[in-house]
C-alpha cells in the first residue's frame, strides 16, 4: 500500500474529483478526513469507503473559511498527531462563468473563480503546513486544468485562476520545501465522467454553435495524442503516487495528466 499509515485531508470530497481521490486514497492505506458543504453527499463517500474496508471521518467544513479550516485541522491533528497530505479539490458551478466572450463577460463573474480559488488553496494549506513543518513531511496537493498553459477561449477568470494555483503551487514549495513538504499540482484535461464537464462542454458546445456536449468533447478528444480524455481512476491514481514516499524527491512541479493536449 503506497500510503499505509498516512493521514489525509480531501476538501470538496463530495465532488467526483475529490470522492475518487478519497477512495483511492483510502483503498492505498490512508484514512481520510472527508471536509465539504453537505453532510449527506460525505457520509455517502464514507459509506463506500468503509464497506471497501478503509477509513473516513467527515465533518461539514467551508473551505473558504478560515476559522472552520483551523478548527477542523486543529481538531483532526489533536485526534491523530499529524496530517500527512491535504488535497483540494473544491469546484463551483461554471455556468456565467465558461462559454462567454470575456469582452460580455460581467466583471464579478470573471472574479469569481480567480478569488475563490486561490483564497481557498491558500487557506487549506497554510492551514496544515504548520503541523507539517514541525514533523519535517507532508504533502500539499491541488489540482488544475490545461487552459492554465494554452491560449483558449470562453473560459473567463477559470484559465487566470488555475494559472495562479500552478504559481502558489510553486510559492509553497519555494517557502517549505527545506522543512520537507512538498507541493505538487496535477493539471488535467476535461474528465468526461464529470458532471462539470459535462456542464462545461455544453457552455462551450453553444458558444461555438455546436449541438451538444458530446460533440465538443469529441472535439477535445481529437486534440489529444491519446485520443482520447482522462478518467477519474487514472488522476486518483497520479494523486496517490505523488502523495507516496515513492514521489519524495518531486516537488514545486505541475504534473501532466492531459492524455497528451498539452506536451510539456
Amino acid at each position: 500500500m503506497q500510503l499505509k499509515n498516512k493521514i489525509a485531508v480531501i476538501y470538496g470530497a463530495g465532488g467526483a474529483i475529490g470522492s475518487t481521490v478519497a477512495r483511492t486514497f483510502a483503498s492505498e492505506g490512508a484514512k481520510v478526513y472527508l471536509t465539504g458543504r453537505s453532510l449527506e453527499v460525505l457520509e455517502a463517500v464514507q459509506k463506500k469507503i468503509i464497506l471497501a474496508g478503509g477509513k473516513a471521518e467527515i465533518a461539514r467544513v467551508d473551505a473558504l473559511n478560515e476559522q472552520e479550516i483551523n478548527a477542523h485541522m486543529k481538531a483532526l491533528i489533536a485526534r491523530e498527531g499529524k496530517v500527512d497530505i491535504t488535497f483540494n479539490a473544491i469546484a463551483i458551478p461554471q455556468t456565467g462563468i465558461q462559454g462567454v466572450p470575456l469582452l460580455e463577460l460581467p466583471i464579478e463573474n470573471f472574479n469569481l473563480p480567480i478569488k475563490t480559488y486561490t483564497m481557498s488553496h491558500l487557506l487549506t494549506a497554510r492551514a496544515a503546513a504548520h503541523n507539517m513543518i514541525e514533523k519535517g513531511s507532508g504533502v500539499i496537493l491541488s489540482i488544475t486544468a490545461i487552459p492554465s498553459s494554452i491560449a483558449a477561449p470562453f473560459v473567463g477568470g477559470m484559465a487566470p485562476s488555475w494559472a495562479a494555483l500552478e504559481s502558489l503551487n510553486r510559492m509553497l514549495s519555494a517557502e517549505l520545501g527545506r522543512f520537507g513538504v512538498r507541493a505538487i499540482c496535477i493539471r488535467a484535461d476535461g474528465i468526461p465522467e464529470t458532471e462539470t464537464i459535462t456542464e462545461v462542454y455544453g457552455l462551450h458546445a453553444k458558444a461555438i454553435g455546436m449541438p451538444s456536449h458530446r460533440e465538443f468533447q469529441g472535439l477535445m478528444e481529437s486534440f489529444t495524442q491519446l485520443k482520447r480524455l482522462p478518467k477519474l481512476a487514472e488522476v486518483a491514481n497520479v494523486a496517490v503516487f505523488m502523495a507516496s514516499d515513492g514521489a519524495s524527491a518531486m516537488t514545486a512541479t505541475t504534473i501532466n495528466v492531459s492524455c497528451g493536449s498539452v506536451v510539456d
